[in-house]
């Protein structure tokens, strides 16, 4: 089992230092990967659906992860997620394409369709419309990833006669990691994910969205290239080894609980703790 690490670039660890100094005792505890939390702006006042209040910071995750690349150098690094229908495909290609090289090959790319509406029209984008651009965006940046000559031609977004480089360091782009457990998140896993990621979800939930995944698996058709679907989970609680063993027995091969889990004034020592129960033993 995997153990990573989740809001690395949130709250007081949206402060640079403070997150170097967890990102750094994390990589030498063992944990497996480090994952950012995203949002542009958030409602002021805090609506529903909103996840956090107002002035909660979040740090812009590529920046933060490749201020953390620089110093760290096995820890894998995540953004859970990206909300790619916000951003031009094109521009968001460059962007993590540039980090994927930055981190050396170490970036897991986390992505998701988005569901926070107030967010979206402070940004322009059309709410309705994120599904079907946030397909055409993953499709739009693995053409200019690894594709020759790249060119798109879709409802959204298009593109030809153009190129992008430098190339990404993983030569299809870093493994892509689908949020969500709607029908269209998990048919969008299954036909363009290399994995699934579950956030906030216990046993029980989780082993039902798992079912229904795998319901999608029977529907849809896999591209070979992609390889069997790397499940991931966050945990709504501190997870302890047995948690952690009854994930496992879901088929979940990566547990990513919050860095939010434990107060800033022991969370050194909390990490300890958690790294000897889940990582050590």
């Amino acid at each position: 089992m995997k153990i990573g690490l989740f809001g690395i670039n949130m709250n007081h660890l949206a402060q640079p230092r403070q997150a170097a100094i967890i990102a750094q005792h994390a990589e030498v505890l063992g944990f497996e990967s480090l994952w950012t939390g995203e949002h542009v702006v958030l409602p002021d006042p805090r609506q529903a659906p909103s996840p956090a209040d107002p002035d909660t910071p979040m740090a812009h995750p590529p920046a933060f992860l490749a201020y953390l690349a620089a110093l760290t150098s096995t820890i894998k690094l995540g953004t859970g997620i990206t909300l790619v229908a916000q951003r031009n495909p094109v521009v968001l290609a460059k962007e993590i394409g540039t980090l994927d090289l930055i981190t050396e090959g170490r970036l897991l790319f986390g992505v998701g369709a988005g569901y926070l509406h107030q967010e979206f029209e402070a940004l322009g984008v059309d709410f309705d419309s994120r599904g079907p651009r946030t397909d055409e965006s993953i499709d739009a940046m693995r053409a200019l990833w690894r594709d020759p000559k790249p060119s798109f031609h879709g409802k959204y977004y298009e593109f030809d006669g153009i190129q992008a480089q430098p190339r990404p360091m993983q030569p299809d782009g870093p493994p892509l990691h689908v949020g969500g457990a709607s029908p269209a998140a998990l048919r969008r896993t299954v036909t363009k994910g290399h994995g699934w990621y579950g956030f906030a979800m216990d046993g029980v939930t989780a082993g039902k969205t798992i079912a229904r995944l795998r319901a999608a698996e029977a529907r849809y058709e896999r591209p070979n290239w992609l390889g069997d679907i790397e499940i991931s989970i966050t945990p709504p609680k501190p997870p302890t080894k047995a948690m952690v063993e009854d994930y496992q027995a879901l088929g979940v091969s990566r547990v990513i609980p919050m860095l939010g889990f434990y107060p800033q004034e022991t969370m050194m020592f909390d990490l300890e703790k958690l790294a000897a129960e889940l990582i050590q033993t």
